[in-house]
């Protein structure tokens, strides 16, 4: 039996100011699909966020620049956390 299913798009902005929880946005600087604007927008809407930009990386900047990318996690990672 055949499924489909339905593309459905929530707008959710109205819900990132209420985010109590450390977020970090990681972006590629050459992101076509997510661009350096929505980064920025959501930056100003989640409180308390930390913005990273991957340079010459795209939309899959985990894939294209790895060690950077980690390297971003990791040290958000330790900055939030409690055990040191």
């Amino acid at each position: 039996r055949a499924m489909s299913y339905s593309k459905v798009e929530a707008d959710l902005r109205d819900a990132l100011p209420r985010i109590q929880i450390p977020t970090l946005l990681l972006y590629g600087e050459l992101d076509q699909r997510s661009p350096l604007q929505v980064a920025n927008d959501l930056l100003k809407l989640i409180p308390h966020a930390k913005l990273a930009i991957i340079p010459q990386a795209g939309h899959l900047a985990n894939v294209e620049a790895p060690k950077e990318f980690n390297c971003h996690v990791r040290r958000f990672l330790r900055s939030v956390s409690d055990c040191r």
